[in-house]
């Protein structure tokens, strides 16, 4: 029976459509995730393996057979470490469907004005300071790397933080809502090769925690003044004390013109 009769066989419903659509659509989110990622280069690699592996079978080579199967044996337990960081994001990301986003935008407007007037002082003095807000997904696991805190946000507050020589200038500030819960800390950095020389360690940090859970990220360069802000893993630079009241007040767009895309190796 040719491959025409077997279609013909088939009777295709409204059931099967859905179903095409939901794996579609699935398998388009999983690409996502790992788009831009070195987890993207790797997954390549699998499959190269995998049509090797398909090649030495019809042709009957044994001990390449032998050989690819045992690596994928025990290339299962090696793929779980060396795609968590990967795994992390796609497990923080579940749910974030853009209908829960519309109900969980940043609307303080004194939180955002109060930020936006720290950075403006700290850009116009080319002091260095990276501020991560919290979202949906928590920060808590990063605030064990810095100095817990319970303090209303404030311009006046965030500036004194990142005034150098201070204990906590080096690490990030992490916000909750309207209040600082934590300064000092730790953030992972991205691996992402970064085409800009002028981005430091602050801005690899920002995307790094951007790269695995939902918050926002801004960033005040030490060497050019210049504010920055990360989300979704993506970078937008040159902003003006103004644009950032303004972004913090909506959830900035990845389709947006100013987005600038690092590139990835």
């Amino acid at each position: 029976m040719s491959i025409f009769e077997h279609l013909r066989v088939l009777h295709p419903d409204w059931r099967d459509a859905i179903e095409i659509a939901i794996v579609a659509f699935a398998l388009y989110r999983v690409m996502l995730l790992f788009h831009g990622t070195r987890a993207a280069q790797m997954l390549i690699g699998i499959v190269l393996l995998v049509v090797a592996y398909a090649i030495a079978l019809a042709l009957k080579l044994t001990m390449i057979t032998y050989l690819l199967g045992v690596i994928f044996t025990y290339g299962a337990f090696a793929a779980v470490v060396v795609f968590q960081p990967e795994m992390r994001a796609a497990l923080a990301h579940l749910g974030q469907v853009p209908v829960s986003r519309i109900f969980h935008h940043l609307q303080d407007t004194e939180v955002a004005e109060a930020i936006a007037e720290a950075l403006g002082r700290l850009a116009r003095t080319s002091t260095g300071a990276i501020i991560a807000i919290e979202r949906e997904v928590s920060l808590t696991d990063f605030l064990e790397s810095g100095s817990p805190m319970e303090a209303k946000v404030s311009a006046d507050l965030l500036a004194t933080i990142f005034t150098p020589y201070s204990p906590l200038h080096d690490g990030a500030v992490i916000i909750r809502g309207d209040t600082i819960v934590g300064a000092g800390c730790i953030l992972p950095l991205s691996q992402a090769t970064l085409s800009d020389r002028s981005l430091g360690t602050r801005h690899r940090a920002a995307l790094g925690l951007t790269e695995e859970t939902d918050a926002l990220v801004l960033v005040v360069s030490e060497e050019t003044g210049i504010i920055s802000m990360a989300s979704g893993g993506v970078l937008t630079r040159e902003l003006s004390e103004a644009r950032v009241r303004e972004l913090l007040t909506r959830r900035p767009s990845r389709s947006s013109t100013e987005m600038r895309s690092i590139e990835t190796a």
